[in-house]
């Protein structure tokens, strides 16, 4: 499901939910007719007890189940259980970055994140400031006189409105609004064919100086 990433996880309930999901995507994604069958996968650790590489910690995931004869076993058939709810993990991811309840962002955000977010960390504006996607995406076409709908609806567009396309992707990423799947999803584009426009973009506003004030113009109005 795309390149690796962390997220910070409010407490084991949902550290659980999370094992559930990430064992369950090759059966997701139609790979195999059975969890244990996909190689790659920590699922036999977790629901047999087979032998493992030492780095895997299968203790965090299983001490969890408590008062039952065999912790495997109660894993095996939780996971099965979960397989009607397994989008609910999804609900409480907040901000690409956090799995848990607002109270749980909020206390970290107190607790740990700066008043103003790092420049060269985009992520970090949107938890401070709890930026919204179509809130920035709104404000920028709206002042770039685009269509949303065009992007996401039509396979050919024109190279003009190729270059703003590309420059309100390159706006949401900068301002770090969303992730990479998170954007795409608004355009139409796979996460990597956003890291793709992202890349295209920034070499060309560092060549195109009339184009980099038009961006750096985008962004101071949009005021986030």
């Amino acid at each position: 499901q795309g390149r690796f990433k962390n997220m910070l996880v409010q407490d084991d309930a949902y550290l659980l939910q999370l094992s559930y999901y990430i064992h369950r995507n090759p059966l997701r994604a139609g790979m195999v007719r059975r969890i244990a069958d996909f190689k790659w996968s920590s699922y036999r650790a977790y629901a047999y007890g087979k032998r493992h590489q030492s780095w895997l910690n299968t203790n965090v995931i299983l001490s969890q189940f408590v008062n039952v004869k065999d912790q495997h076993q109660a894993y095996r058939e939780n996971i099965q259980k979960y397989s009607k709810d397994e989008q609910w993990v999804w609900e409480d991811l907040r901000h690409g970055l956090f799995v848990g309840t607002e109270k749980f962002v909020k206390k970290i955000k107190k607790r740990y994140l700066p008043d103003i977010p790092h420049a060269e960390l985009p992520h970090q504006k949107r938890v401070i400031k709890d930026v919204n996607i179509e809130t920035v995406l709104s404000k920028a076409a709206g002042l770039l006189k685009c269509d949303m709908d065009l992007y996401r609806e039509s396979t050919r567009i024109t190279k003009s409105d190729k270059a703003d396309r590309d420059l309100l992707i390159y706006i949401a990423w900068q301002l770090g609004v969303a992730t990479n799947q998170e954007i795409g999803e608004k355009f139409g584009l796979t996460y990597s064919a956003v890291s793709q426009r992202v890349s295209v973009i920034k070499a060309i506003i560092n060549k195109d100086k009339e184009l980099e004030r038009k961006y750096q113009h985008l962004k101071s109005l949009i005021k986030i």
